[in-house]
């Protein structure tokens, strides 16, 4: 019997070489696996599986992983407010550890002797699966050839026309990932310092010029409605929010950061939807929290997207500090309001039982009711005691 390995396949000139190169050159019987993080319709699911089944593989699957990865992964990435270097929701760092985790469930279903992917070795990704891979199935081999072997994207185009199959070989100009929480967007400008993406390289282009209300409701740090509609799982609600911020071209930007290779990247994106949440549950959680819960949120939070990117997940902290944002989501419920505008959007304000800028203790500026001016005077006495006696001693 031919030995099994599973290939993480995306339909992708790598991934193609990778799925002919496996079953015919080193006489694996191939299973590729598609994990749809929120980047693939039906129509898109089918003509996966018709071109992996025409590369010959053995047996093709794709995994609806929209809801897991949701309660997973980017829950906790709104609960923390998660912008990497403030600029970038993770949004494809995000996905590449949740597909990594189904792809390896599904080679120790079958029993798979190997796993592969089709990543380069200039790249995070690699990283990524490697790691989820070595920890999930530390037994199983991980093969990668367009790594191992350094090929050129000639090379891959001229090995595939010499075993008879072909496909549209013309390389876009833009590279794009998409998913639930954004598309990442590469091209020659993002291999420079110097210059911002073009209009034309967003797949979001912008149909909508007159300003619009949108009204988003939390319970406890999650959505629970959008515009008064109500929706069976947060990804939907997400989804909603998406299809009536993008057509404004929201949430664009380009991202420079440390890989995990050690080298400085840039990467464009696009993720109206994960921009407006994270905006709008940051200013719910202004009302809401104490200011400590926030510091320490903060501090946490940033730890916990820099592990994320850095392909840490599995490691236990990262559970320890999602049972610390769900315990500080309790008070985070009622209703932010927004209003978009082409290329941005501004938050008006909240409604909530919660809010703590509540009137009945004083308005800042105009009035205090739960305190005298007298108690003001005798605790900046008390405060500046240690101040004064560290200035008076080092005049």
């Amino acid at each position: 019997m031919s030995k099994k390995v599973v290939l993480a396949f995306s339909g992708g000139l790598d991934t193609s070489y990778c799925a002919k190169y496996l079953s015919e050159t080193l006489g694996y019987d191939v299973y590729a696996v598609t994990v749809n993080t929120g980047g693939f319709s039906k129509d898109e699911e089918k003509e996966l599986e018709k071109k992996a089944l025409n590369l010959g593989v053995k047996e093709y699957r794709c995994v609806d992983a929209q809801e897991d990865y949701y309660n997973s992964c980017v829950k906790y990435l709104i609960f923390g407010n998660v912008l990497k270097n403030n600029t970038y929701p993770l949004s494809v760092s995000a996905e590449r550890t949740i597909q990594a985790q189904e792809i390896a469930k599904y080679a120790i279903e079958i029993g798979a002797d190997s796993i592969a992917h089709g990543s380069t070795g200039a790249g995070n990704d690699q990283v990524r699966f490697d790691l989820i891979f070595q920890v999930m199935c530390p037994n199983v081999e991980i093969i990668t050839p367009i790594r191992d072997m350094a090929l050129s994207r000639e090379e891959e185009i001229e090995f595939l026309k010499s075993h008879g199959y072909e496909m549209e070989f013309h390389k876009a100009q833009y590279s794009v990932n998409k998913g639930l929480w954004g598309t990442s967007v590469g091209g020659k400008e993002t291999l420079t310092s110097r210059n911002y993406l073009p209009e034309e390289a967003f797949p979001s282009q912008i149909k909508e010029n007159q300003p619009s209300e949108l009204e988003i409701e939390f319970k406890n740090g999650e959505i629970v409605s959008v515009n008064g509609e109500s929706f069976e799982h947060p990804v939907y609600a997400i989804q909603k929010i998406e299809e009536l911020a993008s057509v404004y071209g929201i949430g664009r930007d380009v991202h420079v950061g440390d890989t995990i290779v050690g080298i400085k990247g840039r990467v464009g994106f696009e993720a109206a939807a994960a921009s407006v949440i994270i905006k709008a549950h940051h200013l719910l959680e202004k009302h809401t929290l104490s200011k400590y819960q926030q510091m320490m949120k903060s501090q946490l939070s940033d730890w916990y997207g820099n592990w994320l990117h850095e392909a840490l997940f599995l490691d236990p902290v990262m559970r320890n500090i999602e049972s610390f944002l769900v315990d500080s989501q309790k008070t985070v419920s009622g209703k932010v309001f927004v209003t978009l505008h082409p290329y941005r959007f501004i938050l008006n304000g909240i409604e909530s039982q919660h809010d703590l800028m509540s009137d009945k203790f004083g308005s800042y500026g105009e009035s205090n009711r739960a305190w005298t001016g007298e108690d003001v005077k005798g605790y900046t006495k008390i405060v500046s005691n240690s101040l004064n006696i560290y200035h008076q001693i080092n005049k």
